[in-house]
């Protein structure tokens, strides 16, 4: 069993090791492109070539399915994605949690880079999964670019100033770009309220994995030989994962369980 996974950058990490945890025994190709991030500001078109471009990079090793772990790919590509490799390849999209986060009652608020926050796709989310919910939509310029480049005091400075624009209300946070979830304990301390209930957190890279096995009709299976292995392509080429990308437990969960072929 194979699977792909796609992003701009290391987003796709926190998926990629849903995915190991779940079926340490899968082979895993993470394809990206990182000196084109970050691709929110970019046009439709020009988005829907980069992730043309990188998916194509992936399909090259056969595998049985691939997952878009990039929200501004799943909105502005996923159909051209689709119909460039499927029904060979299953291709499973990125939706931000929106849907378990409001079924709590709310407040919600959903973190998600510029050009997401308040597209239409995302008040189209909202309007079909949180109705009657107080939701705030929170725009956190430059997180995914720090996090991209392990920029520590700029992950600090962009939570701090995400958490300036969250409700103290708030019972449940949607992170709403992939990248957010290799910090999500640092979102919580910065979010959580003194007195208040534990904060929920919602990311997609589980609700994805879990996707992408039923798609390919395999069940997880945690106690699998680990003997997975890892191949990591940077803009279509054979690379490794990066000193940034081992800054992160996702990262090093993958370097450590997962053998380079």
């Amino acid at each position: 069993m194979k699977i792909a996974l796609m992003d701009s950058g290391i987003g796709l990490l926190a998926a990629a090791a849903v995915v190991r945890r779940l079926r340490p025994d899968a082979d895993l190709v993470l394809s990206s492109d990182p000196g084109s991030m970050p691709w929110g500001p970019r046009t439709p078109e020009d988005v829907t070539a980069r992730a043309l471009a990188v998916a194509e990079a992936a399909a090259q090793y056969r595998p049985d399915a691939l997952i878009v772990a990039c929200n501004t790919a799943s909105v502005r590509a996923l159909s051209a994605l689709r119909a460039r490799l499927e029904p060979e390849v299953p291709v499973i999209g990125t939706v931000p949690a929106i849907k378990p986060a409001a079924a709590g009652g709310g407040p919600v608020a959903i973190w998600a880079t510029p050009s997401t926050t308040g597209s239409p796709y995302q008040r189209g989310l909202i309007g079909e999964f949180a109705d009657g919910v107080s939701v705030t939509e929170v725009a956190c310029p430059g997180l995914a670019d720090a996090l991209e480049h392990g920029d520590q005091e700029g992950i600090d400075a962009a939570i701090a100033a995400a958490a300036e624009r969250t409700p103290r209300d708030v019972r449940a946070v949607v992170l709403g770009c992939t990248h957010y979830e290799l910090v999500a304990e640092r979102i919580r301390t910065a979010v959580q309220q003194p007195g208040l209930p534990p904060l929920a957190l919602h990311g997609s890279a589980g609700a994805v994995a879990a996707q992408a096995l039923r798609r390919i009709g395999e069940l997880p299976d945690p106690a699998a030989p680990a003997e997975g292995s890892l191949t990591v392509l940077l803009g279509g080429s054979e690379g490794g994962l990066s000193a940034t990308a081992l800054a992160y437990e996702e990262g090093c969960l993958l370097q450590a369980v997962s053998p380079v072929r």
